[in-house]
């Protein structure tokens, strides 16, 4: 079974990148790129036919030219090459299982995946709230389960 990330282009997202710095006059030379990545100019001449890798390319130029070169988009750029380590270290039996729990949640909080706490349920994202009223005087007895059915609650006078 093929357990690595899909790669749709043979180009990545930080070639364009070090291509649009170079053709902005900001990043690299042609040789330091193409060592780089280790491509030919073949290669490149055939990447700059692809409609994706030239708007890929160009999105990052305007940035350059807009915004200059950020902090923030240099993380970006990083980001997404380290997200092809993430996926290889999660996928290895060599990892420990507490390092892959560690590393999907923290793709999954970085994609703004995360379930929000739910703050009328004092924080617990999800479960089941259940208030039984006996029509008396006394308070409503209130039971609370959260996803996993962990715990009830219910007031100290029950």
């Amino acid at each position: 079974m093929d357990t690595l990330p899909l790669n749709h282009t043979k180009w990545s997202d930080r070639l364009a990148f070090d291509v649009a710095l170079m053709l902005e006059g900001s990043g690299e030379t042609l040789d330091e790129v193409k060592q780089r990545h280790r491509v030919s100019g073949k290669e490149l001449a055939k990447f700059s036919k692809d409609g994706v890798f030239l708007k890929k390319v160009e999105h990052y130029r305007e940035e350059d030219r807009e915004k200059g070169l950020t902090f923030k988009l240099k993380a970006r750029a990083q980001a997404e090459e380290l997200l092809t380590t993430s996926w290889t270290l999660i996928h290895s039996p060599d990892v420990s299982a507490a390092v892959k729990a560690d590393l999907i949640k923290s793709t999954v909080k970085w994609a703004g995946l995360e379930v929000k706490g739910d703050e009328e349920n004092g924080g617990v994202a999800g479960g089941v709230r259940i208030n039984i009223n006996f029509g008396d005087a006394s308070a409503p007895m209130t039971l609370t389960a959260d996803v996993e059915g962990q715990y009830l609650e219910a007031p100290e006078s029950v």
